[in-house]
């Protein structure tokens, strides 16, 4: 048998602790293909805003290929931890530490090799279904057909190979300085019991109760000021929640006979605090990538829900025009054309149409919108709203009913208005009517008597509305060739909700495309360590439950201790990282004073539903793994 077969067959006996290695690597490299396959797509090679995607999305290849480094370094020092044995027995048989040396450059360069073969022979066998998904995503208005990317397939392998040799030739360096000689001599778990410091452990409470309530308490622009602190408190809060609190509440619960001796707590608690100080830079590391995760990818999808409510709520019509009073000929085509588009795109469409009429008003910053009741409740059944009712003598103020922004709702602004009529008399408005029918955030609607009394407006312009219940991509297509031709600046002003909607959606697509999937590797990448950090006490956990099953230790009772403890290691990081998520959106809400619950349960649930469902299948593997020593 050569050497390289030797480190070939090295790497298969010890596929179970490689297994979760070269699965994330694997589909860090997937990942990294399929952004290179979008950024060399040919579709991708003309105008501003595809160039713009193409650019987004290499981006994105930098950021994961710049995770993967640190990520394949770090588990290359699982695995220096979890063979020591084996290296120090290879040692004493003779095995020189330059051929030690090798043999590990080897294996890493041979799981390197096949995880990026196997990265993109994967994303070649997915790569029309996710080009699919992502011209749906990103609505570049182009088809995305599959091609053979040769440019790609370049790239990703260059740049893995060269990722790999680095970190094989980083591990020989780090072989070499002596630490090799650290891990043979040295045990895997700490002697004595590991100590917390009570003051450390409070501090715990005081960083991220501290951080919490300022992150929770401040609105507006200040959440971003309040930022970067809030961060580095919660941070350091994090670290001594692992290190000092964990330790010291399991140290507390040891010290409590009604619980450590009732029934199988005893196995639990035995090494636990030893497995927490242990692991808590681990668990530190998975909390704070997981909260990124959560809250990039929250943060992303809530902003996407939001300026979409924002554009509905904010246009209640499918189509807008509006022109100066006075350009009776350029209305008159422009709004012959919009009926020539509308029916040669075979849409049915309601329309309406009222001169908004504006008066200067005293107290008021600039002309104020006035409205007959008549005018106002034809538009009101346009939009799908009641008809309103004002008293003969009476007049009501306009307020949005949009949800999104705050700043809209000043209908009680203008109760106190004195609205002057020719009469030598008054009016004041004595009601509020939330109503999306109206192009303006501020006005007021009168009888028609009492607008005849009004006198000449200082301003007018001339409003149509079309209703259309058809389909949007007719809508789209339609205001996409309407938005061209008669959008001339200020005035004429045309608004086509559905198609600012698609360029909205379409603009952002690329962003929350990157920022999904940057997400989930960085989430897929968390449970791999976890994974590393379970599966390096396995064999230790062999021996002990070995010995306690000759005692007489259940088979039952062994499932109970160990769901128990890989639950402890699989979601307490999680945990922490799924409050500081919501935390971190609330605080995201605040500041644009828009509630993203929704959207941040929708996210967090997902991520929840991806751990548990690796919960169990490693739970699986790992009771599978422990029952076959016994």
């Amino acid at each position: 048998m050569t050497f390289r077969q030797f480190a070939f067959k090295n790497v298969l006996r010890n596929k179970r602790l490689y297994a979760a290695y070269f699965l994330s690597s694997l589909f860090s490299v997937m990942v990294f293909f399929t952004f290179a396959v979008f950024a060399f797509h040919p579709a991708l090679g003309e105008g501003a805003f595809v160039q713009s995607v193409s650019i987004a999305l290499m981006t994105a290849e930098g950021i994961i290929f710049f995770f993967a480094f640190f990520y394949v370094l770090y588990s290359m020092g699982a695995f220096l931890k979890t063979r020591k044995n084996e290296f120090g027995l290879l040692i004493m048989q003779g095995m020189s530490p330059v051929q030690l040396r090798l043999m590990v450059f080897l294996e890493n360069l041979l799981i390197g090799f096949f995880a990026t073969i196997g990265g993109i022979g994967l994303g070649l066998v997915f790569a029309k279904l996710i080009l699919l998904i992502a011209e749906n995503v990103l609505l570049i208005g182009t088809e995305l057909n599959f091609y053979m990317p040769v440019k790609a397939m370049i790239l990703t392998f260059a740049a893995f190979a060269l990722l790999f040799l680095f970190i094989s030739f980083f591990t020989a360096v780090l072989l070499r300085s002596g630490k090799l000689i650290d891990l043979i001599k040295s045990k895997k778990q700490s002697k004595g019991e590991p100590k917390a410091s009570k003051w450390l452990s409070l501090l715990v409470v005081l960083l991220i109760g501290g951080g919490y309530t300022a992150a929770l308490l401040v609105e507006g622009m200040y959440v971003a000021y309040a930022l970067v602190p809030v961060v580095i408190v919660v941070v350091a809060g994090t670290y001594f929640l692992f290190t000092q609190l964990s330790v010291y509440i399991i140290r507390r619960l040891k010290e409590k006979p009604a619980v450590f001796w009732k029934k199988t707590n005893m196995l639990l608690f035995s090494d636990l605090s030893f497995r927490m100080k242990d692991n808590a830079r681990t668990f530190f590391m998975v909390a704070i990538v997981s909260t990124v995760a959560f809250s990039a990818i929250g943060t992303l999808y809530g902003f996407k829900s939001l300026l979409n409510t924002a554009v509905s709520e904010e246009n209640a019509y499918s189509l807008t025009y509006t022109i100066s009073e006075g350009n009776t000929e350029a209305e008159k085509q422009d709004v012959n054309k919009i009926n020539e588009v509308l029916a040669d795109k075979e849409i049915e469409a309601r329309r309406e149409h009222m001169v908004l009429s504006y008066f200067n008003i005293k107290g008021q910053e600039g002309p104020l919108l006035i409205i007959k009741i008549s005018d106002f409740n034809r538009f009101a059944e346009l939009a799908g709203e009641k008809p309103a009712v004002v008293a003969a003598n009476g007049a009501a103020a306009i307020e949005y009913s949009n949800e999104t922004f705050e700043a809209y709702k000043s209908g009680e602004e203008l109760l106190d208005t004195r609205i002057p009529l020719l009469s030598g008399g008054s009016l004041k408005p004595n009601q509020v009517i939330k109503t999306q029918a109206m192009p303006a955030a501020r006005g007021l609607v009168v009888p028609d008597s009492v607008f005849e009394q009004l006198g000449k407006p200082v301003q007018s312009e001339s409003f149509y509305a079309w209703m259309s219940g058809d389909s949007a991509k007719k809508l789209i297509d339609a205001g996409e060739v309407l938005s061209e031709e008669l959008q001339n600046g200020e005035q004429p002003y045309f608004f086509a909700s559905d198609f600012v909607l698609y360029q909205l959606n379409a603009g952002y697509g690329p962003t929350l495309f990157v920022g999904l999937f940057i997400g989930m590797v960085f989430f897929i990448s968390s449970g791999s360590i976890l994974y590393f950090r379970l599966y390096s006490d396995l064999d230790d956990d062999k021996e002990k439950f070995r010995a306690i099953a000759r005692m007489g230790l259940t088979e039952q009772e062994l499932k109970k201790v160990l769901n128990r403890q890989i639950a402890l290691l699989f979601f307490s990081p999680i945990v922490v990282a799924l409050i500081h998520g919501i935390v971190a959106l609330t605080a995201l809400a605040s500041m644009f004073f828009q509630p993203f619950f929704i959207e941040c349960a929708y996210v967090l649930l997902i991520f929840t539903i991806i751990q548990v469902a690796y919960f169990f299948i490693v739970r699986y593997f790992y009771v599978k793994q422990i029952k076959s020593a016994l």
